[in-house]
């Protein structure tokens, strides 16, 4: 078990952040073509609109969360007065209503992906599957708030803090942090990881491409709705 442990959490989690840059940087220089997450807005537009910004709001709180949560040194709460036991209700709290909004929103898009005809025959295995994956992640993460409950001291989670601070300052043996957790965490870290490893083969590279640049721009694209040709005038 200790040997099986090191891999999956001592030199997996390298395997997959190393996939996910490496393989974004090749697909954005040789494909930039497919760099794109194919919209079928004109198809069932209403529940896209509910579903995606529900989804994308949900996950944009769910991830600062883990962000800061999980990378924020111990040391900081500590000076800040954050005991471990309201910084687990918090993330418990927050993280409960985000996954909710997230989860109704990922519903919509689901059964609007699988479920119409159209929006199915235009969508490859990729779009499915990916969607499928991060619909089962979000479970997990939900299923982990119950086991959570039961630990309202916070000293789990700051196995996971040591865990995952040490996976990015290149830590030896970091993987042993988390030996002793719950299942239901270690199959919520193996997915969550697996789903970093697929990002560069998915629509998920767009992630990339958010255009917050947009906020701090001086000029707006102008687009025409029609190209008019002018006829030419007759030589004076």
């Amino acid at each position: 078990m200790q040997t099986l442990n090191s891999i999956v959490f001592g030199w997996y989690p390298y395997l997959c952040l190393t996939v996910c840059l490496f393989g974004s940087l090749f697909r954005f220089d040789r494909e930039q073509y497919t760099w794109r997450t194919g919209s079928s807005q004109l198809l069932r537009r209403r529940q896209l609109i509910w579903g995606s910004n529900l989804f994308h709001v949900g996950i944009l709180v769910i991830f600062g969360g883990h962000f800061v949560g999980l990378l924020t040194p111990i040391w900081v709460f500590d000076m800040l007065g954050v005991s471990h036991s309201f910084k687990q209700m918090l993330a418990m709290v927050a993280g409960g209503l985000a996954g909710l909004m997230c989860l109704v929103g990922i519903s919509l898009l689901t059964h609007r992906r699988l479920f119409d005809p159209r929006i199915r025959a235009n969508s490859s295995f990729g779009d499915t599957a990916i969607l499928l994956l991060l619909f089962a992640q979000l479970l997990l993460g939900l299923a982990t708030i119950p086991v959570s409950s039961g630990h309202l001291d916070g000293h789990e989670m700051v196995k996971f803090m040591g865990w995952a601070q040490g996976i990015v300052t290149l830590q030896p043996g970091v993987a042993a942090n988390i030996l002793d957790v719950h299942p239901i965490f270690k199959a919520h870290l193996v997915l969550g990881m697996t789903l970093f490893l697929l990002f560069p083969f998915t629509r998920l590279v767009h992630i990339w491409s958010a255009p917050v640049w947009y906020l701090g721009r001086r000029g707006y694209q102008v687009v025409r709705s029609r190209n008019v040709t002018r006829p030419m005038q007759p030589a004076e």
